[in-house]
């Protein structure tokens, strides 16, 4: 007969109750993971996807996600010239709030040359971009189908093709562009605007003796340049050193070459490190908040069993079987609770509004833990049950 169970039996539903409420709280604190995990997915899904070995940005800056990064467009031909690259495409990255049919949603926005590096990795639905204007393709969580039009600055672009699990870190759809589109809608002014900066340099060349003859007209367009990318992207020929040609470009082009893993980096540091401290704030709480609940839970119901223990003493049982009596009540309250959160979260990790990831290792690191919250837990009660003197069984109550 195992003494713990038949006293589980005997107080079942109170026992089941506490394991469900523990339970609610692992699945919080799974949830948090998954949720980690799932911002760490969706901040490096947009530099995985375009499958490069580089990315050169505008010196002195971490990136595109990181920080802005302005650089000529055509500094691609120049990489190109570097030993050991294979292809090279300028980006344009930029996020823009739509409405469609009455709903606003953000999309993260990619400017690519079509044929070039940065485009979508997969066509789920519809068809990739073939024109050079107006066309897009949009993962397919934005929700948006195919054939829609959507009016977006001075242009009308057409989704085209649907692709999947390409994301912003701050969860946006990804929606891929012709770069000259990205160019436009990101540098191009308004006419209104463009009107005012030209009366203003026109004001400005009338106050110069030597510019009198100049027209607004003729060197607005040259300053109002909008052939800049955000960054180059690089893959290189299998039998380069990823590290040598960064080297190079950064010593012959004076720009900043960071491979993928370095942008990866760039963005689990700058961009997700405080959402990790804050998941891992809220982790630590409610873990803190189990072990107490347990501990309680045990010690109740080891005072409740104060008489029982001391009949055990009284007959001759070692302080090993009441013990174990008592850990075992807590490691099964854990092991259930642990069961139940597994089982809510697989049941709803579906509806939260961000992208939820629950990898086997966290539950396995979850589970340790709430073994390791048991045993730490059980320690009071047992404490509790070592100094119950057996002559209690003699007296009249508990």
């Amino acid at each position: 007969m195992n003494l713990a169970f038949r006293d589980v039996e005997y107080r079942l539903g109170r026992f089941l109750l506490t394991a469900v409420g523990i339970g609610l709280l692992l699945a919080t604190v799974m949830a948090m993971n998954g949720i980690y995990n799932g911002l760490v997915e969706d901040a490096l899904s947009i530099v995985r996807s375009p499958k490069v070995d580089l990315w050169v940005v505008q010196k002195d800056t971490n990136g595109p996600f990181a920080e802005n990064s302005r650089i000529p467009e055509d500094v691609y031909r120049n990489i190109l010239a570097v030993p050991g690259v294979g292809e090279a495409s300028p980006v344009n990255y930029q996020i823009l709030q739509i409405e469609y049919q009455g709903r606003t949603s953000r999309l993260q926005v990619v400017g690519y040359r079509p044929g070039g590096l940065g485009g979508p990795p997969s066509i789920a639905s519809g068809r990739p971009i073939l024109k050079s204007r107006y066309e897009m393709v949009v993962d397919r969580k934005a929700g948006l189908p195919l054939g829609a039009e959507l009016e977006i600055g001075r242009i009308t672009l057409t989704v085209v093709g649907l692709t999947e699990g390409v994301t912003s870190n701050a969860g946006d759809s990804a929606a891929f562009i012709t770069l000259e589109d990205a160019q436009e809608l990101q540098f191009l002014k308004p006419n209104e605007a463009i009107r005012n900066e030209r009366a203003r340099l026109q004001t400005d060349l009338a106050k110069n003796p030597d510019l009198k003859g100049v027209s607004a007209d003729e060197i607005s367009p040259i300053l109002q340049n909008s052939r800049i990318a955000n960054a180059i992207l690089v893959r290189l020929e299998s039998s380069a050193n990823p590290a040598e040609v960064a080297r190079n470009i950064e010593r012959w082009n004076h720009y900043r070459a960071l491979t993928t893993a370095e942008e990866e980096v760039v963005l689990a540091k700058s961009v997700v490190e405080r959402a990790r401290q804050q998941l891992l704030l809220f982790r630590i709480i409610l873990l803190i908040v189990a072990t107490v609940v347990i501990a309680l839970i045990i010690y109740t119901m080891t005072l409740e069993k104060t008489r029982d223990i001391a009949t055990l003493k009284i007959i001759g049982a070692p302080n090993s079987k009441i013990v174990g009596l008592i850990l075992q009540q807590s490691l099964l309250l854990g092991v259930i609770g642990f069961i139940v959160g597994t089982i809510a979260i697989s049941l709803t990790y579906e509806y939260f509004p961000r992208r939820v990831v629950i990898f086997i290792s966290d539950q396995i690191t979850v589970f340790a833990i709430v073994i390791g919250i048991c045993v730490a837990a059980s320690g009071i009660g047992i404490r509790k049950a070592l100094h119950i003197d057996a002559t209690t069984a003699m007296a009249g109550g508990a």
